[in-house]
């Protein structure tokens, strides 16, 4: 059985309180020691560029900023999705450190033989 965890997160800060849960789905993942994946769609490929991922959903919620940077420590990855990405016509050069353009292939990829426990916000 595989211990690999792909989180896939649809929205972005439209959503804080999605944004939150997936990343502490994720943050629990990577920093539980399981190799983890965030796979970034739609409104969500905005999180991965510098400066985005800002703010707190509620009151007493963690900062966004803080669990992604707990998420990349913990040797999190970001897969960007390129069709979402390049459809909003964003630069590739304000990608954070960790985050990488990459779609269903890659992805594909990175999951293997094995497979992986996954979630969907």
């Amino acid at each position: 059985m595989s211990n690999k965890a792909v989180v896939s997160l649809n929205t972005g800060l439209e959503d804080a309180e999605t944004v939150t849960i997936a990343l502490l789905v994720a943050v629990g993942a990577a920093e539980a020691g399981r190799p983890s994946l965030m796979f970034l769609t739609k409104e969500a490929v905005r999180l991965a560029l510098a400066g985005v991922a800002v703010g707190s959903a509620c009151d007493g919620c963690p900062p966004i900023q803080d669990l992604l940077s707990r998420y990349l420590a913990a040797s999190g990855k970001l897969l960007v999705c390129p069709v979402c990405f390049n459809s909003k016509q964003l630069d590739t050069a304000s990608l954070i450190d960790g985050a990488e353009m990459g779609g269903t292939v890659p992805m594909w990829e990175w999951i293997g033989d094995e497979g992986a426990t996954t979630f969907s916000y």
